[in-house]
């Protein structure tokens, strides 16, 4: 499958991006590179390779906590009860009763 310039101006607009016609091809370019890629290392053997949840398997070591990698418990800090929503709707400029009610801020041009 290969990525044209009618498919990366097509997602520019959903994204409301303004691309150049340079970046639009320097895009096209790119991702049909890594589509190219993908393709490769679908090529890979991978049957004797077992499924991993996540990268890091073991014990922090020094170079991983130096690297920001270090496993530790899932722990939440400061846990507390929500404000109630009637309370906290109650301040709001406009709501429904459920939910705060916000002007449209984006615009389609």
């Amino acid at each position: 499958m290969k990525v044209s310039e009618k498919d990366v101006a097509y997602v520019a607009e959903l994204a409301h991006l303004e691309l150049t016609l340079d970046e639009q091809a320097g895009m096209v370019r790119d991702l049909n590179s890594i589509l190219e890629y993908v393709d490769r290392l679908s090529e890979l053997n991978t049957t004797d390779v077992p499924p991993m949840a996540q990268v890091f398997a073991g014990p922090a070591s020094v170079e991983s906590e130096r690297a920001g990698d270090s496993a530790r418990d899932d722990v939440v800090e400061g846990l507390r009860a929500s404000l109630p929503r009637e309370e906290a709707l109650a301040n709001a400029p406009d709501s429904d009763g459920t939910f705060f009610l916000v002007p449209k801020v984006i615009e389609r041009g």
